[in-house]
């Protein structure tokens, strides 16, 4: 628990500090574009979105607990999932340009911006190098790094607010982000120690028998994650795009809070698994009630101050974000507690059951979404959604038998005292490592 706290202690602080230079900048880019232009791009990041499992190839699930179990090979795994994801997000690219410029025959900008957008792709196939920096409880060095590298691109798109330059030009500026992002944390990986990468045939066949299961299904989370705002900007129009992809923000604000647990916790329930069934259920009954009611706070205090929120961060022009944020807001529980099902998955060899059940919440996404919008616009895209991660994460895991275990984990972690055990746990810890 020591390791734990101390590795989520290191993301969460310098998370907080990038998420204060992200709400400062995001505040400033949106009232500068206006909602359809920043609605623009939250088109192109979400085709983005729908490629980045088919760049992944599936190794961001399995990575971690690659580099646990075969610890005297990382430089073949990390290399081999590297080589992979570069020649697969260059083919990537081309899809996003290919749908853009099918979809949006007669819009010249919305196909250049979501091509500038999509060159994040070959710097996020070489971030897959963190993995080893989680497996080693080493996450303040990567963590130190993003920081470091959104405050340089904070001070780049400072300087295009300054001087007004287009759409074009906030496009390519993530893409700079995990630039820096990955040629540091390469750098600091061999610095450390880090096994020399190499590319290996055999590994590849090895790891991507293993991963292949999550590509489907990781795609199939992201149609129903992203089918509203491309289904909003095919029926309605950018402005509403814009209203919702600010409402989607809010809701997420501390995201990184839980990405950080979860990121954490997941090395030693790995560990766990290898100890004993007892220890490995008990570490994952305490993340699940971690994970609970901190999402559970933090949608009461949205959903209560939800215009206010939008109004600090977006200001008037997205005033019709705040009855979609009060929706969207609950979504996020459901959502985690999905990533955190995903650790017992993996531990249990069960990814074959994953492509059923995210097909079937995109199915019921798409439904839904074409069934709402039309009436209810933005807020029946927000609709979609909660039901959506509320069938996926919870309700189909009662339909898979072999997914039923989990979801018992998930309700004991409805008790109060797993959340008590894990804070006694860990403060006790960090005090004394203090003193």
């Amino acid at each position: 628990m020591n390791k734990v706290a101390k590795n989520a202690a290191w993301i969460i602080g310098c998370k907080m500090a990038q998420s204060l230079l992200a709400f400062i900048i995001g505040m400033l880019t949106a009232r500068y574009l206006g909602p359809s232009n920043y609605g623009l791009i939250t088109y192109a990041a979400s085709l983005v979105a729908f490629v980045v499992p088919i760049m992944q190839l599936g190794f961001s699930n399995i990575l971690v607990r690659e580099l646990i179990d075969h610890p005297e090979k990382e430089g073949e795994s990390l290399g081999s999932a590297m080589g992979l994801s570069l020649a697969s997000s260059v083919l990537c690219i081309i899809g996003v340009v290919a749908f853009a410029a099918i979809a949006n025959p007669n819009e010249p900008t919305t196909i250049w911006v979501c091509f500038l957008y999509s060159l994040i792709l070959i710097f996020q196939a070489i971030e897959h190098v963190n993995y080893w920096f989680q497996a080693k409880f080493l996450s303040k060095y990567t963590s130190i790094v993003s920081v470091c590298a959104y405050a340089i691109v904070s001070a780049y798109k400072i300087y295009l607010l300054a001087t007004k330059k287009s759409i074009y030009w906030f496009s390519l500026s993530n893409a700079l982000d995990a630039c820096l992002i990955a040629v540091a944390a390469l750098v600091i990986y061999y610095r450390i120690g880090g096994q020399k990468l190499s590319f290996s045939i055999e590994t590849s066949r090895q790891m991507f028998e293993k991963s292949r299961h999550y590509i489907v299904s990781s795609m199939m989370v992201t149609v129903f994650a992203q089918t509203d705002k491309i289904m909003l900007k095919l029926m309605l129009d950018d402005a509403s795009v814009g209203y919702y992809g600010a409402a989607v923000s809010c809701a997420g604000i501390t995201s990184f809070v839980f990405a950080a647990i979860i990121d954490s916790f997941r090395p030693s329930i790995f560990e766990g698994r290898q100890q004993s069934g007892e220890v490995f259920e008990h570490r994952l009954t305490m993340l699940y009630s971690i994970v609970i009611y901190l999402s559970l706070a933090q949608s009461v205090v949205v959903a209560v101050f939800a215009k206010l929120i939008v109004f600090i961060i977006y200001g008037e022009a997205y005033a019709p974000a705040g009855a979609a944020l009060r929706i969207i807001v609950w979504y996020t529980t459901f959502s985690y507690l999905g990533s955190v099902r995903n650790i017992w998955v993996l531990a249990n060899n069960q990814q074959r059951h994953l492509w059923k059940i995210n097909l079937s919440g995109a199915l019921a996404n798409v439904l839904l979404n074409a069934l709402l919008i039309p009436v209810l616009g933005i807020n029946g895209a927000a609709l979609a959604s909660l039901a959506t991660q509320f069938f996926t994460n919870v309700v189909t895991g009662y339909f898979i038998k072999s997914i039923r275990p989990n979801n018992a984990i998930m309700v004991r972690g409805c008790n109060p005292k797993y959340l008590a055990e894990t804070v006694s746990k860990v403060l006790p810890n960090r005090k004394r490592g203090a003193s």
